[in-house]
């Protein structure tokens, strides 16, 4: 559930015959980066954003859109969603200009000072500052190594949930054993809307990696 975007906020830069030229250039849209956006605004400061997905957001619309956020500080509970949302109407006045869809794969810092920068999709910058906030990377799902299975995806194989709704009351088999893989699970098999008629949760190994609550959860 991706956000809605303000044309204010989420522009399309222009070609350019040499690389676009920046005072400022963050690495990352989620959190972080979209704050560091208002901090830059704040000094009069626009910048360019770059984000391997293809909408600001990061991990909590990545991962969380629909499910309640505890950790964000001076807020008791939101969703992955309204984070985004309301840190993109927060950052609305100062005009950041996004790529989204694209990676880093050359920095080079120049004889002047300034920073080359350019992406996967050839997009070109001469920045005087960088500033990273790419979180644990780009956001790119593991998928299954099986001859055949990509036929299924996006109708019985699904690296995202974007909607919870759509798997109620169906028969799920969840892989994995980090924070999304059992937040998910919890998920679905807790009373409410989005239950599923039944959940099989697959992991390689005896323990999981995710947050202690949520592991406690699940004994």
């Amino acid at each position: 559930m991706e956000p809605k975007l303000s044309p204010a906020v989420i522009q399309t830069a222009q070609a350019h015959e040499g690389p676009i030229e920046t005072d400022a250039l963050i690495i990352g849209a989620g959190p972080v980066g979209l704050f560091q956006v208002f901090e830059l605004g704040l000094l009069e400061i626009k910048a360019h954003v770059i984000d391997s997905l293809a909408y600001p957001g990061g991990q909590p619309i990545e991962l969380y859109p629909d499910k309640p956020i505890y950790d964000i500080p001076a807020i008791p509970v939101c969703t992955g969603k309204e984070l985004t949302d309301a840190l993109l109407k927060q950052i609305e006045p100062f005009g950041a200009t996004f790529h989204l869809g694209q990676t880093v794969t050359v920095v080079q810092k120049q004889d002047d000072g300034r920073f080359y920068v350019e992406t996967s999709k050839g997009t070109r910058f001469l920045t005087k500052t960088i500033f990273i906030a790419a979180g644990v990377g780009a956001f790119e799902p593991r998928t299954l190594k099986v001859d055949g299975l990509d036929k299924f995806e996006g109708t019985q194989l699904f690296y995202r949930v974007k909607n919870p709704a759509d798997f109620a009351g169906k028969n799920l088999v969840i892989v994995g054993g980090g924070d999304s893989a059992l937040d998910w699970t919890l998920n679905f098999t807790a009373e409410g809307p989005n239950k599923a008629e039944s959940v099989i949760l697959l992991h390689r190994r005896d323990g999981f990696k995710a947050a202690p609550a949520s592991v406690a959860k699940m004994k």
